[in-house]
């Protein structure tokens, strides 16, 4: 009896040291589940069977615009309904019948901003449902994050391969075109210069010239758009280019009464490797974007400045130094369908205008591995 409670007790001890140790070792992971979870930057909403909220980490109320660590507890829907419908019924679909989300897109609307979300769900079960024998679900978790910028750069991706289409359509039909235009434009000046000719006649004569012309015009920007690419790479003083490109655009013809130009930081701009012809048609076109959409009197502001990496646009990273030019002007200013297309090949507002002065900047700054930005409101 002695030998035997001795053995049992030395067995209840080695019990209770594997049992401490495996609670030791439960309390380690669930810490570094629960720090992995408060830090990683997608959201987590977990809810129970009844779409009662059991978790959120701090990255799910920082998307939502909502204090959900305070709300565990209360019905999700109350909580979410108005932020993010999609996010509600994926996880009323996941807590009622245990249906899955998988990469699925949703939206989100904090009242300051409206982006889209990528979307996951996932279920606990637990043991055998009393009504058939199946298993129930225990929990639903909705695993979500911002892709705002993921669908912008795909936006930009779509872009410059329709870009690059229209850039072969407009050398071939420009090159088609072009000089059979100018054998009808010539043959039809001479017939009208003919002493022969009547004043009708002439006046027609005149009208074709005129409308040739356009379209010879219409042409050469279509070659332009076609030859933007770049051929020579060299170290550039970038102030000095922003100047005389901005210079050229403030005494353009189309310029409105009083419209003036002002350059700031361009003194200290520094170098950048590219091409001078294509930036420099790039920044013309631009500024003179500014020029012509501004009202008289009105200024437009060139702004050049380095760029440290810290300092990116949100979904732009940048490796060594870069640099930014900015043209503001203070225009009747961009609806967001116009900011969508505006540098879409042959999209313009204004009257007569070919759509693709924005197209050329678009294509000459991706060939500098650069980016185009628009911001813009009632007021530029």
């Amino acid at each position: 009896v002695a030998l035997s409670s001795g053995y049992i007790a030395s067995r209840l001890r080695e019990a209770r040291a594997g049992h401490e140790k495996l609670a030791t070792e439960l309390v380690k992971v669930r810490l570094q589940a629960e720090d992995i979870l408060r830090n990683i930057r997608s959201g987590i909403v977990t809810v129970d069977a009844t779409g009662v909220l059991l978790y959120a980490n701090p990255a799910a109320g920082a998307l939502l615009g909502i204090d959900l660590e305070g709300r565990v507890g209360q019905s999700m829907r109350s909580v979410l309904e108005q932020v993010s419908p999609d996010l509600v019924v994926a996880l009323e679909r996941a807590a009622a019948s245990g249906v899955r989300t998988t990469r699925a897109e949703g939206r989100v609307s904090t009242g300051s901003r409206v982006f889209p979300i990528g979307l996951n769900t996932t279920v606990t079960t637990y043991g055998p449902n009393s009504a058939d024998g199946g298993t129930g679900v225990g929990s639903a978790t909705a695993i979500f994050q911002d892709i705002s910028d993921q669908k912008r750069l795909d936006s930009l991706h779509r872009r410059t391969e329709r870009l690059e289409a229209v850039t072969e359509l407009s050398a071939s039909l420009a090159h088609e075109i072009k000089n059979p235009l100018a054998s009808i434009r010539s043959a039809v000046e001479q017939i009208g210069h003919s002493r022969h000719a009547t004043p009708d006649e002439r006046t027609l004569t005149e009208l074709i010239v005129r409308e040739s012309d356009r379209l010879s015009r219409l042409l050469s920007e279509f070659l332009d758009f076609a030859r933007v690419r770049v051929s020579r790479i060299q170290a550039l003083e970038i102030g000095p280019l922003v100047r005389g490109a901005s210079m050229l655009a403030a005494t353009h013809p189309d310029r409105p009464d009083g419209v003036r130009v002002r350059i700031d930081g361009h003194e200290e701009a520094g170098l950048v490797a590219g091409d001078e012809d294509v930036l420099h048609r790039a920044v013309f076109n631009l500024v003179l974007n500014a020029v012509q959409a501004s009202p008289a009197g009105a200024e437009v502001v060139v702004e050049v400045t380095p760029v440290a990496a810290a300092e990116a646009p949100p979904g732009v990273r940048l490796a060594g130094g870069w640099v930014a030019i900015r043209i503001a002007d203070r225009g009747p200013g961009l609806s967001a369908d116009v900011r969508h297309r505006m540098f879409d090949p042959f999209f313009t507002t204004k009257p007569g205008g070919s759509g693709l002065g924005l197209a050329v900047v678009h294509r000459a700054v991706e060939s500098h591995s650069g980016f185009v930005f628009v911001d813009s409101d009632e007021e530029g």
